[in-house]
């Protein structure tokens, strides 16, 4: 719109004033303004300020006319202008120094204008230092308050660090106060500062005693407890609180009492402010020092006058020997001690297990095979210690080795043991001729059983009461014999070990069922009753190993027993073990015999004529230890006989390999 587009006309109620009017109202408003205004033109020349820009500037709007906005505007530089022309308006904060020098921050809003082709800036000035002032006041004032926030923090932790340093030396003190060493601090004057209740204990001083070595009451009252008061004296009485060195002192005293004594300077900041001593009882400790030495003496005593071999050895060489050993070795003591390699002498050794040893028992028992110097070996059973303390070595561990010569023993175990192995052989060959005696003995005695059968079968019957007997006892002792050939044979095998263990899983509930009916079947005046508490057992076990056993004690029930009578066998489980017992009410055993009842061919005082081989419960004593099991008896003559079988339960196969 330009200066020409403005008339004085009326539309309706309102009348449009003319432009030199309108131009006069608008210069008389914006000189009227509180705020500065100016308007800039190109490179931010006044184009136009009013009466406000001339009051802040303190320049006249000829002069104001004639410059530039950054004549006045200190922080110019720092501001993009160019954003007034891509933005249109911008707010920013800026400094002016007026024509005095006085610099005031303002806060200036500047719009970018185009009226007919021509462009320029209007811009609103309104002076901030005020509120600067309030600012800084408003920060001066949360300072304070922040800073008294601070002090009430920091007096609250220096509250806290004071309570936790009240409760460190309330700890320091009860610690003081527990020890058993006691201490006392000294300050540069020689006072005592503070002291624990065990230092008055250990010196036994009384309440009225100044402790202070200004005080001629205290040094006396030491002295007179002390052997040395002199040594006393020198060593810490008159050492100065400000020297720098340790010291390490015994005292004694005439009680009979030991003290030792350690004092140190104490520092602060690097500077020495007195001492701190400690003292503690040793008298138990020198007491036992003086034991070691004279049992030192006693053992080395001991050690030169008996006949045992004793070593002393520390690490791979010897360090003490005694006489005997060098008239076992061949060897003199200088040979012996001097970087002498001990593989030379000892060969070999083994550790032995004691039967009954204690486990606390802190030594162990050996045999070794020694080198003597002339070559010859010799064994010793030893007793091997660790002397950890007992003896002083440079404070290293030192193994004792107490031996006593058993070569004359070792060669008679050797011989013992090859009679053993001849032993051994000439049951095997026992065993391999009982064979084949068995053996041989079996074929005529087929011959003789097939043949009385024939004749049974010819035999006239005129004459069949007459010979029938006969051959009903031809009959009886052919199996009678042929039953006596198996044990022999079953024994043979079983004493050159030749029965292999080879346990599977069985039932044994089911198992006991089976036997008992199948034995009963043959056996009518005797009834045979299986009693057991499990409805279903199964264990492994070697069932041809079993079966024997437990026939071989149901037989012998049967066989001493009188007709009528009933035979128990029992089957229990009880703590991991499996219990047979076979019990009958028969002629029993008498004490005697039940000491030898389990040896080859024996047969108890008691049985008359009732006949067996004598090899039935060799047998079954061999069968149980292949199982690993035992066997015992209990009988009364007269009354009956309860044999007792006991083997582990294993549950499974792998478990019974490990037997």
């Amino acid at each position: 719109m330009n200066s020409g587009d403005y008339k004085l006309a009326r539309s309706n109620t309102q009348w449009s004033l003319q432009p030199e009017i309108e131009m006069k109202f608008a210069h008389f408003l914006i000189n009227q303004a509180v705020d500065a205004a100016f308007c800039l033109g190109e490179n931010a020349q006044f184009l136009y300020v009013n009466d406000a820009t001339c009051r802040m500037t303190e320049y006249s709007r000829e002069e104001l006319l004639s410059m530039r906005l950054q004549d006045i505007d200190v922080d110019f530089s720092l501001h993009n202008w160019s954003n007034i022309n891509s933005e249109g308006s911008l707010t920013f904060k800026s400094r002016y120094r007026t024509k005095r020098g006085r610099i005031f921050l303002v806060e200036i809003s500047i719009s970018y204008v185009k009226q007919q082709d021509i462009e320029f800036g209007c811009a609103f000035v309104r002076e901030i230092s005020d509120e600067i002032v309030e600012l800084s006041v408003q920060k001066w004032t949360d300072g304070l308050r922040d800073a008294k926030d601070n002090l009430q923090q920091e007096f609250s932790q220096l509250k806290s660090k004071e309570i936790e340093l009240e409760a460190s030396l309330s700890l320091l003190r009860s610690t003081l106060e527990s020890t058993a060493i006691g201490i006392v601090a000294v300050n540069s004057e020689g006072d005592i500062l503070s002291l624990n209740q065990k230092f008055v204990d250990m010196w036994q001083i009384p309440e009225s005693l100044i402790l202070s070595k200004k005080c001629p009451r205290c040094k006396a009252f030491f002295e007179n407890k002390l052997k040395d008061p002199q040594a006393f004296n020198r060593l810490i009485w008159e050492v100065s609180s400000q020297s720098d060195f340790e010291s390490y002192d015994i005292l004694e005293l005439k009680d009979g009492r030991v003290f030792a004594h350690y004092s140190k300077p104490h520092l602060l900041d690097g500077k020495i402010i007195g001492r701190v001593w400690s003292i503690w009882d040793i008298t138990e400790s020198k007491q036992t020092e003086e034991a070691l030495r004279l049992n030192a003496v006693r053992f080395r005593t001991l050690a030169e006058t008996t006949d045992t071999s004793t070593f002393l050895i520390q690490g791979t060489r010897l360090c003490y020997i005694n006489p005997a050993v060098e008239q076992l070795t061949g060897y003199t003591k200088e040979e012996l001690l001097t970087g002498f390699d001990l593989r030379r002498l000892i060969k070999s050794k083994r550790r032995r297990q004691v039967r009954k040893q204690s486990e606390a028992t802190n030594f162990e028992y050996q045999e070794m095979n020694i080198l003597t110097k002339s070559g010859t070996e010799r064994w010793l059973a030893c007793a091997v210690v660790m002397l950890d303390g007992v003896l002083d070595f440079g404070g290293k561990p030192v193994e004792m080795i107490a031996g006593i010569d058993i070569t004359d023993y070792k060669y008679a175990e050797l011989g013992l043991n090859q009679a053993l192995e001849q032993a051994k052989q000439l049951s095997e060959l026992r065993a391999r001729f009982l064979s084949m005696v068995c053996h041989q003995f079996r074929t005529p005695l087929n011959i003789v059983s097939f043949s009385n059968s024939l004749l049974k079968e010819e035999v006239d019957k005129r004459t069949q009461k007459k010979i029938q007997p006969l051959l009903d006892h031809i009959q009886k002792a052919t199996e009678q014999l042929g039953q006596m050939l198996d044990d022999i044979l079953f024994f043979s095998k079983a004493e050159a070990e030749k029965i292999n263990y080879e346990p599977k899983p069985l039932e044994l509930v089911d198992f006991c069922n089976d036997l008992v009916a199948e034995m009963q079947m043959t056996i009518s005046k005797i009834r045979i009753n299986f009693v057991t508490q499990e409805n279903s057992l199964t264990a492994c076990i070697d069932k041809k190993l079993l079966e024997p056993i437990l026939k071989n004690l149901l037989d012998n029930a049967i066989k001493y027993s009188p007709s009528g009578i009933t035979v128990d066998l029992r089957l229990s489980c009880e703590n991991e073990q499996l219990i047979f017992q076979v019990e009958d009410r028969g002629i029993g055993i008498s004490a005697l015999d039940q000491q030898r009842i389990f040896e080859p061919f024996y047969r108890g005082t008691n049985i008359d004529r009732i006949p067996g081989t004598g090899l039935g419960l060799s047998i079954l004593k061999t069968l149980v230890d292949l199982h690993h099991g035992q066997v015992s008896v209990e009988s009364q003559l007269g009354v009956g006989t309860t044999f007792t079988v006991t083997l582990a339960l294993i549950k499974s196969e792998f478990s019974s390999s490990e037997l």
